[in-house]
């Protein structure tokens, strides 16, 4: 989720604000810090990580090749595809190797996340124009491999979701957006992941409403049988509006009834669901659980979240607060454990 993080200059406002709202400052109960984790606590994305960082396609691509799971392999790919430096040598091995369909793809998605590494978090009117061009020429590489990924292997679910992601930063509109969306979930309906691009694309920020992306996420919620994680999509809209919000006003939204029983309603059903399932990805579901639940002072549930993690820390959604992440997670953690 690398895309949707706050503007530069927002963090840390915002993080003396969550600090300030809540009383935070007290000395930790616990010894060891919680750490903040790339891989999210996955062994073997670690390991893959460490192979992109390495360029060692040549053990890196029997890997993923051997995820029978289009969503895990999916998952798998957006996380590599943030660390830094791999363009160089994936644009190599696609043209040494132009028949490698899985290099293509992994490509096409390291594209989209260097295209954002130039646009940068700052508000377009501080982006340049030579960061534009830089942001859009990325976007173009990477819609013509991923279509042609999707031409190759039209099951797959991977390019399908990072087109979602390459449409909303190209402006293409929300019909293009709707139709990726639509192609993605033909192929794997409860892909929660889509489901959040979608979500983004009908957030106010990105032209849509609060109202509409209200009713996706709970339309998508009870669509879904009892115990599947796309309750998430509830708690990542009020999270959404809640950045949306002045400093005062955002606070008495989180914290408001209607708000605390959508909330308490959608962790019930997904992650304190007797029928839920982790996936692999579930960390960064339950980061974003329990953070929202601790900011809307549903405490007791926050802190059942915050149980299950083991104090593994992911950077979505932790860096909307400014600051340090882990720091972030520490403080929040230990006021619910509290109270």
């Amino acid at each position: 989720m690398s895309f949707f993080r706050r503007r530069a200059g927002e963090d840390a406002q915002a993080g003396e604000r969550g600090r300030r709202a809540f009383g935070f400052g007290r000395k930790a109960p616990r010894a060891l810090p919680p750490v903040l984790d790339l891989s999210h606590g996955d062994a073997e994305l670690r390991e893959l990580r460490a192979l992109a960082d390495a360029g060692d396609w040549a053990a890196l691509g029997p890997a993923l090749a051997a995820v029978p799971d289009q969503a895990e392999l999916t998952w798998l790919l957006h996380r590599i595809s943030d660390v830094e430096g791999i363009e160089g040598w994936l644009a190599e091995t696609v043209a040494e190797r132009p028949e490698d369909t899985l290099a293509l793809l992994l490509s096409g998605a390291r594209q989209i996340a260097w295209a954002w590494e130039a646009r940068t978090g700052q508000r377009a009117q501080y982006v340049t124009d030579e960061q534009w061009q830089l942001f859009h020429e990325r976007l173009d590489t990477a819609e013509e491999q991923l279509f042609e990924v999707a031409e190759r292997e039209p099951s797959w679910l991977g390019p399908w979701f990072f087109l979602q992601i390459a449409a909303r930063g190209a402006s293409l509109g929300r019909s293009v957006a709707g139709t990726r969306f639509e192609a993605a979930l033909r192929r794997d309906p409860a892909h929660l992941a889509s489901h959040q691009q979608r979500l983004q694309q009908l957030c106010a920020k990105w032209g849509g409403s609060h109202e509409e992306m209200h009713a996706f996420a709970r339309t998508s919620m009870l669509a879904a049988p009892e115990g599947s994680p796309l309750g998430e999509l509830v708690a990542l809209a009020h999270l959404e509006q809640w950045l949306d919000l002045p400093d005062g006003e955002d606070h008495a939204y989180l914290t408001g009834p209607a708000v605390r029983a959508g909330l308490r309603e959608a962790a019930l059903r997904s992650v304190l669901h007797p029928g839920y399932r982790r996936r692999r990805d579930w960390r960064a579901t339950h980061n974003a659980f329990a953070m929202v639940l601790s900011l809307a002072d549903e405490r007791e549930l926050a802190h059942a979240v915050f149980a299950t993690l083991d104090d593994v820390v992911t950077d979505w959604p932790w860096y909307y607060l400014g600051g340090d992440e882990a720091e972030n997670f520490r403080a929040h953690r230990d006021r619910c454990a509290a109270r």
